[in-house]
C-alpha cells in the first residue's frame, strides 16, 4: 500500500541506515495532502447520506 501511494506521489520514501538494514521513512508530500483532504470530503459526504436517511 505504502508502495502503491510513493509511486502515486502522495508519499515522499526515503531510506536511513545501511544496506538491507535500511528504514524506510515515509513523509506525506503536498499532493498527499490534497488527496487526503478530497477523500476525507467524498468519506464525510458518504456518512451523511447514509445516516441521514435514518431520520
Amino acid at each position: 500500500m505504502l508502495h502503491g501511494l510513493a509511486r502515486k506521489e502522495y508519499l515522499q520514501v526515503r531510506q536511513e541506515g545501511p544496506g538491507k538494514r535500511a528504514r524506510r521513512l515515509y513523509t506525506i508530500t503536498a499532493l498527499g495532502r490534497t488527496a487526503l483532504a478530497d477523500a476525507k470530503s467524498k468519506v464525510r459526504e458518504l456518512f451523511g447520506e447514509l445516516f441521514e436517511s435514518e431520520s
